[in-house]
């Protein structure tokens, strides 16, 4: 959750809502800036994108503390720091930070989401160093004052309660916790209100110093860079951090353990039902398969020609929308089906994707199907590549948990696939007996 209250969870290869990059075309895409990467001593990361061009330089701090790395009584800890952190430091005042960055002519926000969180500012190029020590201030050392905690906690919780008020962001979460229960991802990264009303300063700084380390930072800078750098980042608050804190996830983590099962619920106001449907998925470091995981996620649902809008929207006219999803989180990767439609269908709805879905394994890809799906999900890619703020966000995520890379090697991936292989190795693993799936109708009136 961040600051607009929109939940935000990067991931460089896939599609942008709940956790990826839109899917558009560009006639000539760019192949976007090169990086430049550089390692601080304490095992801080940074990552610098050069735009010369660019009216703006975007500041964009990355932490391994999304709610995923919250222990048991802390949950909705990640993102209340977020929002605390926003109340001042030791430097600065509440709201202090904002007008600074206003007064350069900047701009801010944050986000957290399930497995990191991140502060990014917007500033002109002339203003970019002060605009660091201003952000860099502001993240690692926040006051965390009692009188400050107590106010913004209830803030917070009038926010839960808000996304409570939401039915259609009700079914979704119901959705994860039917197929992720008892794991960080099956709960919102809001939080419990139990959890955070016992919480207190001492239980958040201590989280704080815990997470926000240096082998756990990141700090990406994409537009045009000021000089000298390379001694200004040396010199940064970023290289004061402790090298130790948590260790870097490892193959020992905990992986996602996925709950297959069908469910039907009736939900007070919502509007139209809701097929939703879930399969487990790879964690993100595997590139390669995931990569596989997206071109068929397009192939399905991604435009007039995919495969389940062609059929259920346009021929037979029988859902609202369509969508599916590719979700990469670290633990244990996601791909969610959601289809709206009159709640009389909900059950033809089914069954015509659970039809098309069967299909997959047998019917072949036509080659520009292929080819379609291939130009989808590059140009998503390319796409962001334009603006320095989402420059910065795919290059802080992935330098972050995967280490120098260049903002187009995902797309590398991508000649590991064909036809053959997507029906062999990905299309069985999106069948309907393997999903969680939830049937959500509206509530009968009172």
């Amino acid at each position: 959750m961040g600051r607009s209250g929109a939940v935000t969870v990067v991931d460089t290869g896939a599609k942008e809502h709940r956790m990826g990059l839109c899917h558009g075309i560009l006639s000539h895409p760019t192949p976007g800036p090169e990086l430049l990467h550089q390692t601080l001593a304490n095992g801080s990361r940074c990552v610098l994108a050069p735009m010369p061009e660019s009216p703006l330089t975007c500041l964009d701090f990355w932490c391994r503390a999304g709610s995923a790395s919250e222990g048991n009584g802390e949950e909705g800890l990640a993102h209340f720091l977020e929002h605390m952190v926003f109340k001042g430091s030791d430097r600065l005042g509440a709201g202090e930070f904002d007008l600074r960055i206003e007064a350069l002519g900047g701009s801010s926000n944050a986000a957290t989401g399930f497995d990191d969180v991140h502060f990014h500012a917007l500033v002109p190029p002339d203003a970019a160093a002060e605009g660091l020590e201003l952000l860099l201030d502001l993240v690692l050392q926040p006051a965390l004052q009692a009188e400050a905690f107590a106010m913004e906690r209830d803030v917070v919780l009038e926010e839960i309660a808000q996304y409570r008020d939401q039915p259609d962001e009700q079914v979704i979460q119901q959705l994860l916790a039917a197929c992720c229960p008892d794991q960080a991802y099956g709960r919102p990264i809001l939080g419990w209100e139990s959890s955070l009303q016992a919480s207190d300063p001492e239980a958040m700084r201590q989280f704080h110093r815990r997470r926000y380390q240096g082998p756990q930072c990141c700090l990406a800078i994409a537009g045009a860079l000021p000089a000298g750098w390379e001694h200004w980042l040396q010199s940064s608050a970023l290289a004061g951090l402790d090298g130790k804190g948590d260790a870097p996830p490892g193959p020992s983590e905990p992986m996602l353990h996925f709950r297959p099962g069908r469910q039907e619920q009736r939900v007070p106001r919502l509007e139209a039902a809701r097929l939703l449907m879930a399969w487990p998925a790879p964690p993100a470091q595997e590139q390669t398969t995931l990569m596989g995981f997206d071109l068929a996620t397009t192939v399905l649902a991604e435009g007039r020609r995919s495969r389940l809008v062609q059929r259920l929207r346009e021929e037979l006219q029988i859902v609202e929308s369509i969508d599916m999803d590719l979700t990469s989180l670290e633990q244990g990767s996601l791909v969610m089906l959601e289809a709206c439609c009159p709640p009389d269908l909900v059950t033809r709805v089914e069954a015509e994707v659970c039809a098309v879905l069967k299909a997959m394994v047998d019917a072949p890809i036509e080659s520009q199907e292929l080819d379609r799906a291939r130009h989808l999900v590059g140009n998503g890619l390319r796409f962001s590549l334009e603006a320095p703020g989402s420059v910065a966000a795919i290059a802080g995520a992935q330098t972050l948990w995967r280490g120098p890379q260049a903002l187009l090697d995902p797309l590398l991936q991508m000649e590991a696939w064909d036809g053959p292989s997507l029906r062999e190795r990905i299309f069985p693993a999106l069948q309907p007996e393997l999903a969680s799936t939830l049937i959500a109708l509206p509530a009968d009136p009172a």
